[in-house]
C-alpha cells in the first residue's frame, strides 16, 4: 500500500465505504482533485493557451467518470447488502446440514434409518471437521494451523462475517461447540478501518481465548532438569509461544506513540498486520462463501490452475525472449563472420539468405501481399 498523498486511486478510497457513506463520495472526489490541482498546477501553466483549454476539456469529462463511478460504487454497494441477506437463509441450511441437525435434502432414507440404528456412527453426525478440512485446503490458512490446533478446530461449528458501520471495518465470528481446550463459544476478529487520504487497516482487534487449565495451544512449556549438585531439586518450567492458528485472535497491536518504535520495527509491524489482514479477508472472501468448495478440494484445484496458467504464460514469454536473444546472437556471428572475410571478395548476390528458405527468398510469414 502506497503511503504517498499524492497517488489517488478512486477503487482504493470507495473499498472502505459503506452503503451509507456512499452518497458523499463525489464531494470527497471533487476536493481530492481540487487539492490535487494546486499541487500540479506547474503543469498547467508550462502549456499553451490552446492545450491547456484542451486539458480542461478533458478534466471536465474526468469528472464526469468520476461521478459516474461514484454512482457505480453506490449501487454496487447496495447490491451486495442485498445479495448478503440473500445468502443468508443459505448459510443457515449450510449450518444445519453440516452440524448434524437436519439431513440433507435427497440424502437416502436407508442411510437415514441406518444411522439412528447404528449408535457408533455418532461421530459421523453432519460434516465431521468441515470448517477444518476447508481451511487447510487453502494455502494461505494451511499455514497458520498447526498440528495440535486441529483437534481444537474439529469443534468449529460455523464462520460467519458481517460488515461494520462505526468504526468502518468488518468482523469475523468462529462459532465453536462445547471443547475441553477453552471456555468461549465465540471467537471474533475485528478490523477496523481508517479513511484519511486511502483507507488503511488502523488496527484488529481479537476474543481474549479462556483456555482450560493446561490446554492452551498458543503457548509451550518447557521443562528443564535441574543442575547436578543444585539446592533447588524441583524442574525449572519456562513458558514459549510457539505457533497456531489460535494466535489470529491476538493480532499485532499498534503503539499509540509513532515515536515509540524505530523503523525497521514498524516496517515488521506492517508486514505483520498486512499478513493478519491477509488471513482475515481470505476468510471472509473465500472460505465462508465457498466453503464446501474448499472442502472437497474443488477450490484449490482451481486456484492452482490459474496459476499454473499463469505460469505458462510466463514460461511462453521467456522462451520468446530466449528465441529472441539466440536469433540476435546468431545475427551477430554472422555479422563477426562477414567482416573476417577479404575486403575484396565479391559476393556471388545482393542479396543475403534469410531463414529456411532459398537464398534471396523470403519466408512465407514475411511475403508482401
Amino acid at each position: 500500500m502506497s503511503n504517498s498523498k499524492d497517488n489517488f486511486n478512486v477503487s482504493d478510497l470507495t473499498s472502505a465505504l459503506n452503503a451509507e457513506d456512499r452518497a458523499d463520495l463525489v464531494n470527497a472526489l471533487k476536493n481530492k482533485l481540487q487539492d490535487l490541482t494546486g499541487k500540479h498546477s506547474d503543469v498547467l501553466e508550462n502549456l499553451s493557451p490552446v492545450v491547456r483549454k484542451r486539458v480542461e476539456v478533458l478534466r471536465g469529462l474526468q469528472s464526469e467518470h468520476d461521478e459516474l463511478e461514484a454512482k457505480f460504487f453506490e449501487e454496487r454497494a447496495a447490491l451486495e447488502a442485498k445479495y448478503q441477506k440473500l445468502y443468508q437463509p443459505l448459510y443457515a441450511k449450510r449450518y444445519t446440514i453440516v452440524n448434524g441437525v437436519d439431513e440433507a435434502e435427497g440424502a437416502t432414507a436407508e442411510a437415514a434409518e441406518a444411522a439412528k440404528e447404528d449408535e457408533t456412527t455418532s461421530e459421523d453426525k453432519g460434516v465431521p471437521s468441515f470448517w477444518l478440512t476447508a481451511m487447510k485446503n487453502n494455502e494461505v490458512i494451511a499455514e497458520e494451523i498447526s498440528e495440535r490446533d486441529e483437534p481444537a478446530l474439529k469443534f468449529l461449528k460455523d464462520i460467519k462475517w458481517a460488515r461494520i458501520d462505526n468504526p468502518k471495518g468488518f468482523k469475523l465470528e468462529f462459532i465453536f461447540d462445547t471443547n475441553p481446550y477453552f471456555k468461549n463459544s465465540v471467537l471474533t476478529k475485528t478490523y477496523h478501518m481508517i479513511d484519511e487520504d486511502e483507507p488503511i487497516l488502523e488496527k484488529a482487534i481479537g476474543t481474549e481465548i479462556e483456555w482450560h487449565p493446561g490446554k492452551c495451544l498458543t503457548q509451550k512449556i518447557l521443562k528443564k532438569k535441574p543442575k547436578k549438585g543444585s539446592k533447588n531439586a524441583k524442574p525449572i518450567t519456562k513458558t514459549e509461544q510457539c505457533e497456531s492458528f489460535f494466535n489470529f485472535f491476538s493480532p499485532p497491536q499498534v503503539p499509540e506513540d509513532d515515536e515509540d518504535i524505530d523503523e525497521d520495527a514498524a516496517e515488521e509491524l506492517q508486514n505483520l498486520m498486512e499478513q493478519d489482514y491477509d488471513i482475515g479477508s481470505t476468510i471472509r472472501d473465500k472460505i465462508i462463501p465457498h466453503a464446501v468448495s474448499w472442502f472437497t478440494g474443488e477450490a484449490a484445484s482451481d486456484e492452482f490452475a490459474e496459476i499454473d496458467d499463469d505460469d505458462d504464460e510466463e514460461l511462453d514469454d521467456e522462451e520468446e525472449e530466449d528465441d529472441e536473444d539466440e536469433e540476435e546472437d546468431d545475427e551477430d556471428e554472422e555479422d563477426d563472420e562477414e567482416d573476417d572475410q577479404p575486403k575484396n571478395r565479391k559476393k556471388k548476390s545482393g542479396r543475403v539468405p534469410i531463414g529456411d528458405g532459398q537464398p534471396g527468398e523470403r519466408p512465407p510469414e514475411c511475403k508482401q501481399q
